[in-house]
């Protein structure tokens, strides 16, 4: 785990959520300028505990991209869904439109290069309901029995957008998000570029384990999956109006929980470039199917 600074910036505070993963940062205001020092602080907490949360953050579409930018180059808003109008980097993620991520899931694993950070800022939040759950899966794979650790690390994985997530989560746009199919084979364990941890790389996009049979990829696929998502290396996090949450892609899964009914929930996401999953041995994730080298470069056309 990257360690934090000895001193924080004058007026920064970050309190600690749970045992494993999740961390709340006071005393940043992400819409307006940042020295280094306190960008430099809000990284290495992100590293440290996957999953970060600020209050209070009244953030533009302009302000949101402004600030995570500071994180590294970003993609577009989604390799699927067109983004709204002049907001190439925007992906909505809106309730009104019968979409919901109530799944574990890792974003976009069926690309070859998931997002490395994503973020994502409240704009509507319903009266109760909504709350969202990370998983640290460094934890998770730290603490696999050492025979199955073992088995992992030798693993790759085939995921797929035309997936169980798909299935469980994507209500009337279904068709659309199926309407190209991505595939990407990726390690089951995977090297973090900056922390060196060895984290799980799972979740709902994942399909099949290469060279297994289907009953046998299922069962695999379960019992890691099970491991990788038990309470003890979650967060739950409440949300309110104006909260910017940002996660290590490539430490953690989440779950958008689905318990508000019809009420609106509405919330921004922009997501920072990241490089091809390297497992154990080295060998990187690749395409199957599908071309995203327009998603990954960040421009629109």
């Amino acid at each position: 785990m990257k360690k934090l600074p000895r001193r924080l910036p004058p007026g920064v505070d970050i309190v600690r959520l749970a045992g494993n993963i999740g961390a709340e940062i006071r005393g940043v205001d992400t819409t307006g300028p940042l020295d280094e020092e306190v960008v430099a602080t809000v990284r290495a907490a992100l590293l440290a505990y996957k999953a970060v949360f600020l209050r209070d953050q009244a953030l533009t579409y302009a302000g949101q991209v402004a600030f995570a930018r500071l994180l590294g180059d970003l993609t577009l808003g989604h390799p699927i869904f067109e983004a709204p109008g002049d907001k190439p980097h925007l992906r909505e993620i809106d309730s009104a439109d019968g979409t919901r991520a109530n799944h574990w899931h890792t974003d976009l694993t069926f690309l070859d290069r998931p997002p490395a950070f994503s973020l994502l800022h409240s704009v509507v939040v319903p009266p109760v309901g909504g709350d969202t759950l990370w998983a640290n899966t460094a934890s998770a794979y730290a603490d696999l029995p050492p025979e199955l650790r073992d088995l992992a690390d030798r693993l790759r994985i085939v995921h797929s957008n035309d997936s169980d997530y798909t299935a469980a989560t994507v209500v009337t746009a279904h068709r659309d998000f199926v309407s190209t199919v991505y595939e990407a084979e990726h390690p089951a364990v995977r090297v973090h570029p900056e922390t060196g941890e060895r984290s799980l790389l799972l979740g709902g996009f994942a399909r099949s384990v290469a060279g297994l049979e289907p009953q046998a990829s299922r069962d695999l696929i379960r019992v890691l999956q099970d491991h990788a998502t038990r309470p003890e290396h979650t967060v739950r996090w409440r949300w309110r109006p104006h909260d910017l949450a940002i996660w290590d892609n490539q430490a953690t899964q989440h779950y958008a929980i689905f318990d508000y009914g019809g009420e609106h929930r509405r919330g921004e996401r922009v997501t920072v470039a990241g490089p091809a999953p390297v497992g154990v041995d080295g060998r990187v994730g690749v395409t199957l199917r599908g071309d995203a080298s327009r998603y990954h470069t960040g421009e629109a056309a």
